[in-house]
């Protein structure tokens, strides 16, 4: 058996990871499909933490809140799902009912819901974390869906539909399906989506492929990515570089460069029937659920290599998932320089570079870039790459997702120099937003040079 795995007497695909670009916090969640229960796993000593946490019949997937506090697990074979308070790793309350053979979960941005794709209702139930019941009606979608991801910014969840071929696209503010399904390749099972939000990786388990979809169009970006046999689980690091994808019938794992889509060096040994992936929020690690070896795998992603002996789970390891990294918060910081000389009566150039140096991704949120102009110099424009930018008010806007240890686009600031503009002259920036309740400022201290012509005429060319 790779790939496919017998549970409650229905043949169902392997696991496919939920938003796996994870996990601020030392601890990796497996759910044991037979076994019935969740391994706890310290990612720092990469052993078993204290006894399985018992949940429903046969776990399948698993996926963590933002904040890290709660987990929560799909049970095939009792049609609901398991809710984990991580802080004691005991389950909450009674389980959730949701569909018939749950699948996938994922858990939006904000935390505030969870989305489960009901394998044999051809549905997804929406779960409320806030009083952990199932709001409105289940979501049509196709067929037997399987894997669910949800953007950065939270607006829409990815559902791969193995009997249909296609991946469904959800509003996640009506829960309504939007525009047609996607084609990818046979049997659609894992998919995650990159940080930036723009690319969606889904693994084609029949197809040994890997297809790509641009999530602005909604439509295949270039031709399926060869990877090894009966691909099942993807996860993408925190700098979006790297796909990493589990070949349940190859026992190995592939690495796919995003830039070029092309897979990069050889695939990389693990266990049996590798299934699901997921990576630590420092993009260090990847941890590999082998299902038939009752293991788990870590890969050192600087070398693409197993790191010690693999790590006992429970029978027959499925989903695995490590606390969103949105758990770390976002670190913004803020560079601003010149361009050249300053010159009365011309026009000078400034350059402002927002970048995220914390150990987590920003949130989704509106990040605000403002200037403050000194005396003596007047905005002619302001723009960036992907900045929503006014020159009246002096800011720049965005909200896609910044990965930690990334830059976004600079921001280009043309400014007047005034024929009375001050000898020196200093320029201030902040930023805020993102999850980052901090103000950061960056200033360009200026000299202004003196030009002949406007000092010599300064009361009538001031306007310049």
């Amino acid at each position: 058996m790779a790939g496919l795995t017998m549970l409650a007497g229905l043949t169902l695909p392997a696991i496919a990871p939920p938003l796996a670009w994870a996990s601020p916090g030392p601890n990796a969640y497996v759910a044991n499909g037979v076994s019935n229960n969740v391994s706890v796993i310290d990612t720092a000593a990469n052993t078993v933490v204290g006894s399985p946490i018992p949940v429903g019949n046969n776990p399948l997937d698993v996926a963590i809140t933002p904040n890290g506090q709660r987990a929560y697990v799909t049970n095939v074979g009792s049609n609901n799902v398991s809710v984990i308070d991580t802080a004691t790793n005991t389950v909450m309350g009674s389980p959730i009912p949701v569909g018939g053979l749950p699948a996938g979960v994922a858990i939006t941005p904000n935390g505030q819901r969870a989305y489960v794709a009901n394998g044999v209702s051809n549905n997804v139930s929406v779960i409320d974390t806030a009083t952990n019941t199932v709001v409105g009606s289940p979501i049509p979608v196709g067929n037997n869906p399987f894997g669910v991801a949800i953007t950065p910014n939270g607006q829409r969840a990815y559902v791969t539909n193995v009997g249909s071929n296609n991946v469904s696209v959800i509003d996640t503010a009506a829960n309504t399906v939007v525009g047609s399904p996607i084609p990818v390749g046979n049997n659609p099972l894992g998919v995650a989506i990159t940080p930036n939000g723009q690319r969606a990786y889904v693994t084609n388990e029949q197809s040994n492929s890997v297809s790509v979809i641009d999530t602005a169009t909604n439509t295949i970006v270039g031709s399926p990515i060869p990877v090894g046999s009966l691909p099942a689980g993807v996860a993408i690091t925190p700098n979006g570089q790297r796909a990493y994808v589990t070949n349940g019938g190859s026992n190995n794992v592939s690495v796919i460069d995003t830039a070029t889509n092309t897979v990069v060096g050889s695939p990389i040994p693990v266990g049996n029937n590798p299934l699901d992936v997921a990576i630590t929020p420092n993009g260090q690690r990847a941890y590999v659920t082998n299902e038939q070896s009752n293991s788990v795998s870590v890969i050192d992603t600087a070398t693409n290599t197993v790191v010690g002996s693999p790590i006992p789970a429970g029978n027959n390891p499925f989903g695995i998932a490590i606390a969103p990294a949105s758990q770390q918060k976002a670190s913004l910081s803020i560079a601003k320089s010149r361009t050249g000389k300053f010159t009365r009566g011309n026009k000078g150039t400034y350059t402002i570079t927002v970048g995220n140096t914390g150990p987590g991704t920003t949130d989704g949120t509106t990040v605000t870039v403002r200037d403050t102009l000194p005396r003596g110099l007047t905005a002619d424009r302001i723009s960036g790459s992907g900045w929503n930018c006014t020159r009246s008010a002096l800011t720049c806007t965005r909200r896609d997702v910044l990965p930690a240890g990334s830059s976004y686009p600079p921001i280009t600031l043309t400014v007047r120099v005034s024929c009375s503009a001050p000898a020196h002259v200093t320029n201030k920036a902040t930023v805020t937003g993102g999850g980052d309740t901090t103000t950061h400022t960056a200033t360009a201290p200026t000299t202004i040079n003196p030009d002949k012509h406007c000092d010599k005429h300064c009361g009538k060319h001031d306007h310049r």
